[in-house]
């Protein structure tokens, strides 16, 4: 079986680095092609060492969605893949265009809750609304196109089917996996300074604001705490703002993006969570699979991972006062919540191990293939 992966750039996102993970475990009866569109590309060595062979368009205007169909066809008729499967808005809607003209099985991803009440409320103003409902619409028009679709998680292809009018019956929901021998168990860190560690990229649908103000609350009762995030992204100023007029600066550290930087939940007490709307968040199953005490919102994406004080503790979406209380129920009750983590752990291994992730999404592959 020949396949093609589109994506819009193969830069340090959830998605990105989910392909990568799934597409190192498939069998050597899979030859995994890759085509990116836009220029940036942090994971391109990742792809190179899995020994993919590698398309770029190089597509400067952000939706240049004309020379992306032309070129994706061209590509097509070259490589001839018996499938392409597609991840993100602009890849998707170019490689509908590119796939039908070619006469090639598409199969479309659901990574995101792309048209929740939290996201429309960000595009702000006229051209916020004329912006989302178009991108909805062409999206919606569209969407009839791709013969199955994966979501990695129920809701969010329950979401997507609603919004876009696709049967449920064409989606299969495969959750993201991580290789679960790279995950050592984790172990309470030594130092006595108790540290929150957030890991994503710095964006308010993150939930940062909260976590900002929420650990402001704990840091007046307890002094020896500090928060580390690791992730960059567009909401760094508003962050370093907020951050310095509460004289955090010594508490809170903007630690950027670093590589693999799930490795630094070893030396945390406890991974924080507070996401407003997310994929199936990675960097959670993560977390899951360290076993370290975990906080996280209780947004439904999250509630498929983990389950209310028996393998993390939740908190209310947008909840300061919640988020504040569950973080200091977290250094209060430490010993439970190091038992919490284990249960996570357990739970990680047998439900989100790569390597079954990986046979279920190749299986499904090579079904669709085959199927007339």
């Amino acid at each position: 079986m020949k396949v093609l992966f589109a994506i819009d750039s193969l830069q340090q996102g959830g998605a990105e680095q989910s392909i990568a993970h799934i597409i190192r475990h498939f069998s050597k009866e899979t030859q995994v092609n890759i085509l990116y569109f836009y220029p940036k590309a942090d994971l391109l060595p990742t792809y190179e060492e899995l020994g993919c062979t590698i398309f770029s368009l190089n597509l400067q205007g952000k939706y240049d969605f004309v020379k992306g169909i032309a070129g994706m066809k061209k590509v097509l008729q070259d490589l001839k893949p018996d499938i392409v499967v597609t991840s993100l808005y602009r890849s998707n809607i170019i490689s509908r265009m590119a796939c039908v003209l070619t006469e090639t099985k598409l199969v479309g991803t659901f990574v995101d809750d792309s048209y929740n009440i939290e996201r429309r409320k960000t595009f702000a103003g006229t051209s916020g609304f004329i912006k989302y409902y178009s991108t909805w619409f062409l999206d919606r028009i569209t969407s009839f196109i791709p013969c199955l679709w994966i979501a990695n998680s129920k809701y969010i292809g329950d979401s997507n089917a609603k919004h876009l009018g696709i049967p449920t019956s064409k989606i299969k929901v495969i959750y993201r996996g991580r290789n679960s021998d790279y995950f050592s168990e984790w172990e309470k860190p030594e130092s006595d300074i108790f540290t929150f560690v957030c890991i994503g990229r710095l964006y308010e649908k993150k939930g940062y604001p909260e976590l900002i103000e929420a650990f402001s609350i704990i840091a007046k009762k307890n002094s020896k705490v500090n928060l580390v995030i690791y992730g960059e992204g567009s909401y760094r100023p508003q962050m370093e703002k907020k951050i310095s007029e509460l004289k955090l600066n010594n508490q809170i550290i903007l630690a950027g993006n670093i590589p693999n930087a799930w490795q630094k939940m070893y030396e945390a007490h406890c991974f924080v969570f507070p996401s407003r709307f997310e994929g199936f968040s990675g960097a959670l199953v993560e977390a899951m699979m360290t076993g370290i005490p975990i906080i996280s919102s209780d947004i439904p994406m999250n509630l498929e991972a983990v389950e209310n004080n028996k393998t993390a503790l939740v908190h209310k979406l947008k909840d300061v006062e919640d988020l504040a209380s569950k973080m200091q129920e977290m250094i209060s009750n430490y010993p439970s919540m190091i038992e919490m983590g284990h249960k996570a752990r357990q739970t990680a291994m047998k439900k989100f191990d790569i390597k079954n992730i990986a046979k279920q999404y190749e299986t499904l592959l090579i079904e669709t293939v085959h199927k007339k």
